[in-house]
Formats: structure tokens, C-alpha cells, sequence
């Protein structure tokens, strides 16, 4: 499998299923083993940092980037925690792009 972090988000279209649990096992593997599935749903990870402006800094790379990606994920701040969680709202579950945007923000 190339790089998922190398890979762009490609537009998903309401009524295409969302991936099957063999497929949520094998692409977990490529990202960090902090991002956890949820009910084969959705993936989240929680980050930490140093401060506020530490995590509005964080915050504002993922958007940066979720833009550029046009994939963008629930992103919950608690002062210098950030909690993530990545799904395609189309396909009501998970999608390649949800693994892509995961790799890209380990990157961060």
C-alpha cells in the first residue's frame, strides 16, 4: 500500500457502503497506534500539549490541512487537549480518506 500519507482524499458519494471491518484492521496499521477505532465507525486519538496556544496551534494545521483535503474531522479542544475523530459523513462510517487524513496529521 503506498504511503496513506502521500495519498489525497477523493470525493465519496452518499450510498457507497462504508469499509469493512477487514479492511479497518489492515489500514489501522498504517497510522499511529494511538488513533483507536470506535465501533468500526470512526477513528479518534487525543493529543496533549503544553498549552492553549500549543493546541489552537495544532488545531489550525489540521484545518489547514483538512481543507486542502476537503475531509474534515470532529475536533474537540479542552484547553491543551485536543481530541480528534475521523469518519466520512457520506458513507456513515469509515473511508480510505479517513486513514488518509489520520496520516497526514501523525505527520504534524
Amino acid at each position: 500500500m503506498k504511503d496513506l500519507a502521500s495519498r489525497t482524499c477523493f470525493a465519496c458519494e452518499g450510498g457507497t457502503p462504508p469499509m469493512p471491518q477487514g479492511d479497518i484492521k489492515k489500514y489501522i496499521k498504517e497510522v499511529d497506534s494511538e488513533w483507536e477505532v470506535i465501533k468500526d465507525h470512526s477513528i479518534k486519538r487525543k493529543f496533549k500539549f503544553k498549552d492553549f496556544k500549543e493546541a489552537m496551534k495544532f488545531v489550525n494545521d489540521v484545518a489547514d490541512i483538512a481543507n486542502h483535503e476537503g475531509h474534515h474531522p470532529d475536533i474537540y479542544i479542552f484547553y491543551n487537549i485536543v481530541d480528534l475523530e475521523l469518519y466520512t459523513h457520506a458513507v456513515k462510517g469509515l473511508s480510505e480518506n479517513d486513514f488518509i487524513m489520520a496520516a497526514k496529521i501523525d505527520k504534524l
